[in-house]
């Protein structure tokens, strides 16, 4: 019996976490520029650095910006600026596993471009060849309302009530009144007055771009704001309106299978190594995923 509810205890642990690691890294927006470097120059090996700079920063602190390369050279431009920015509420483990992610996906949404950056839904990464950090931008990068609305006067005053309280400065903040909750957070590097300033925009943005939506989400380019009424925080994307998202299904598809197909291998892995199961059906799976009974 205690072996059984050791078991249980660790499935339901695996289950969680990997629920949770899977939503931090759900697909949002990607953006990329038009001019693409050459391989043979620089640029390739400063990005190169830079991006491993972000994933091995990412296991140390929920924010970091690089430098990679030194543009007093020739040709100019040559020289890597990146970031990477995760979502306070994730622990180290998943922040890490996240931008990670996020990187591997820049890859294949940007090849070879000059600039590119990725929002997955726990975290953010970004870089250019042209030095953009710590420079205040309040460009609107993404939004996303619900086609769910409402048209009760009770839901507006409480949707303005989270979002007025989510505008302090603080650089991430959750907040709730009554069954409207709302998260906001800005980037690692903003002073609170410019915090402060992207997410008046960002709320702004939300309330008259998304007018009576359920949901919303606004990305500006350091900050970004979201609402929700309860239970309509995850949603498919056809319960959502926005600009343009096949490159964010694209990108959502190939990942979803060779996430799944990691997720099936570790699960499996999992039972065998931790729980030590010795049903005769998971012999035959592991002898077909991992080639032995070791």
């Amino acid at each position: 019996m205690f072996l059984m509810k050791l078991r249980m205890s660790c499935l339901l642990l695996l289950a969680c976490t990997t629920k949770q690691s899977a939503e931090a890294a759900s697909f949002i927006y990607s953006g990329c520029s038009p001019n693409k470097y050459d391989p043979i120059t620089p640029f390739q090996n400063h990005l190169s650095s830079l991006l491993t700079s972000l994933v091995s920063g990412a296991s140390l602190a929920t924010y970091n910006s690089y430098t990679s390369g030194d543009d007093s050279g020739s040709p100019p431009g040559m020289a890597a600026y990146g970031l990477y920015q995760c979502r306070n509420d994730l622990s180290a483990g998943d922040c890490s596993a996240c931008v990670q992610s996020a990187v591997s996906q820049l890859g294949l949404v940007c090849p070879g471009s000059f600039a590119a950056s990725l929002q997955l839904d726990g975290c953010f990464v970004r870089y250019s060849n042209e030095d953009f950090l710590g420079k205040p931008d309040t460009t609107m990068v993404y939004r996303k309302c619900s086609t769910i609305t409402s048209g009760d006067e009770a839901f507006f005053q409480r949707r303005d009530d989270v979002l007025a309280d989510l505008q302090n400065g603080v650089s991430f903040r959750v907040s709730s009144s009554g069954t409207v909750q709302g998260v906001v957070q800005c980037l690692g590097d903003l002073s609170g007055a410019d915090c402060s300033a992207c997410l008046s925009q960002a709320a702004g943005q939300l309330k008259n771009a998304c007018g009576s939506a359920l949901a919303a989400d606004v990305y500006l380019a350091q900050c970004y704001a979201r609402y929700w009424a309860s239970g309509h925080y995850f949603h498919t994307s056809a319960d959502y309106t926005d600009g343009d998202d096949d490159i964010g299904r694209t990108v959502a598809i190939i990942v979803g299978i060779l996430a799944g197909l990691v997720l099936v291998v570790v699960f499996l892995s999992f039972l065998k190594r931790a729980c030590k199961f010795s049903d005769p059906h998971l012999l035959l799976l592991d002898f077909l995923f991992f080639g032995s009974h070791g």
